[in-house]
């Protein structure tokens, strides 16, 4: 294998009043300490599918994402790591910022395309292959039946719990989070940050092999979308706690997880497990 198995990082109890209500308690699983750049669920996402484009003989790693996708930064940089070459297309017309300023720093070939033609992922790779020998397709944000396989690692050394909550971008980490749970007898669910996006349950249960329920209503306007609540909710757990959540996925996600004890949807003395998903690096297109 070419990466290491990622270490198991530390579990946090989140000790905020909001958190510890009808006697729920409130843990986070630290994965956006296993990397600086490749964080989270993007390196349990690119465990399994480096290795096998390494197997492959594939030395040329082929993905996608938007100008601000921490899955490209992390792409870039494992690529570095393990000598593969990278290109990634990226929607949209050609700008600059922190996070593409990585990727290239990373030695990642940026592709601009237009938001139609980025709509058939298939045919760009096909094309750009048949002009470059020895490339890997890598989809949108990592997903994948590898990546999920890797997803389920996150749960290793996590036991005791009663629920395991992630944020939903393609359902890979949840679906993967899902599997890794099921054998540890703890619900896993997820907080879609999509708008809109109910059919994607049903791509997660086939990834899964079974349902899983995805909460919907708690998007904060759509996808990178946020609002006056999410930041004030982002600033108040920072001062409160010393850990930092990103507006897109993690945010999102533990902002829903209040709401929902509040509501008291979670039985009494629940014992809750979030999942850091990393992406701090979105942050500093807010702060």
């Amino acid at each position: 294998m070419i990466m290491e198995l990622p270490f198991n990082p530390p579990i946090q109890h989140i000790n905020l009043p909001e958190f510890n209500a009808n006697g729920v308690s409130v843990y986070m699983k630290r994965d956006d300490m296993l990397h600086p750049f490749v964080s989270g669920n993007k390196w349990r996402k690119l465990f399994y599918v480096l290795g096998d484009a390494q197997q492959k003989g594939c030395t040329h790693l082929v993905s996608f994402g938007g100008a601000y996708s921490n899955h490209l930064v992390a792409l870039a940089c494992a690529g570095a790591m393990y000598q593969f070459k990278t290109t990634a297309f990226v929607r949209g017309e050609e700008v600059n910022n922190h996070m593409l300023n990585l990727c290239k720093l990373y030695g990642m070939q940026l592709i601009f395309v237009s938001r139609e033609a980025y709509k058939n992922k298939s045919e760009l790779y096909h094309q750009f292959a048949q002009q470059h020998p020895h490339t890997y397709f890598i989809d949108e944000g990592g997903k994948g039946e590898l990546a999920a396989k890797g997803c389920t690692h996150i749960l290793n050394d996590a036991d005791g719990f009663t629920h395991t909550v992630c944020a939903v971008g393609t359902g890979t980490t949840l679906a993967g989070l899902a599997q890794g749970a099921q054998h540890k007898n703890i619900t896993a669910e997820g907080i879609c940050v999509l708008k809109g996006a109910e059919a994607m349950d049903q791509e997660i249960a086939t990834l899964a092999g079974f349902d899983i329920k995805v909460h919907h209503n708690f998007s904060c306007g759509g996808y990178a979308k946020t609002n006056t609540e999410l930041l004030d909710f982002i600033t108040h757990f920072a001062q409160h706690t010393g850990i930092l959540l990103d507006q897109v996925y993690t945010g999102k996600m533990m902002l829903a997880v209040s709401k929902l004890i509040a509501q008291k949807y979670y039985p009494a003395n629940s014992k809750i497990l979030t999942i850091h998903t990393g992406g701090l690096l979105g942050m500093m297109s807010v702060v």
